[in-house]
């Protein structure tokens, strides 16, 4: 999966990449102000670096993976050269069926690959309280579609925040303005990699 890329990608000259985070809460930046949501703060990153980008931020707080394959088609727009798909918390939280959140899952996946749009899967893992078998399905759930699919993986959405007071709100769920950035650092890395993978578009 390109993981020798080293490159920076940067997209044809007058082209601005059009990239959806498509999520929940975390995506959508839960009781931040809108700048200092995951999408924007990455957005900026990637700005930094040279890379010509625009992120919309189609998270919706509280959204599982049944409710993002619900509103998918709406929510992505035609144009959109990439998707980063953040869900699956939401689900783990209310003990949903692994099951069940890996065919809904897949099934954006794969209507989104029907529309030519590549996706980058941003993994989460679930809350151990739930027991090991529960925790050993849903965990398996992203490694197993990156790998049948073919996708660019982020193994853990919260890697660097999670169980961290200092980066948390008082939820202990939600990252903080700090906590965003943690994020954001940690996934940008796989971000250019997988923009290096996106076909050129004219």
């Amino acid at each position: 999966m390109a993981f020798a890329q080293t490159a920076t990608p940067v997209p044809p000259a007058g082209k601005t990449l059009k990239l959806v985070a498509f999520g929940d809460s975390l995506s959508a930046g839960y009781n931040l102000p809108g700048s200092a949501a995951f999408p924007a703060v990455l957005e900026q990153a990637l700005r930094q670096k040279g890379i010509a980008v625009e992120i919309v931020n189609a998270g919706v707080s509280g959204d599982t993976t049944q409710g993002g394959l619900e509103r998918l088609d709406w929510s992505v727009p035609d144009g959109t050269d990439g998707v980063i798909l953040e869900l699956g918390a939401n689900d783990a939280l209310r003990g949903v069926d692994p099951a069940q959140t890996r065919q809904a899952l897949e099934a954006m996946i794969a209507r989104l690959k029907e529309r030519g749009i590549p996706v980058m899967l941003a993994g989460m893992y679930a809350p151990r309280n739930l027991g090991t078998d529960y925790a050993k399905r849903f965990d398996a759930i992203y490694p197993e579609l990156a790998e049948k699919h073919a996708l660019v993986l982020y193994p853990f959405f919260l890697e660097g925040i999670a169980g961290d007071r200092a980066l948390n709100q008082a939820d202990g769920l939600h990252p903080t303005v700090e906590g965003v950035k943690v994020i954001v650092r940690n996934i940008l890395p796989t971000v250019e990699r997988f923009i290096a993978t996106l076909p050129a578009r004219s």
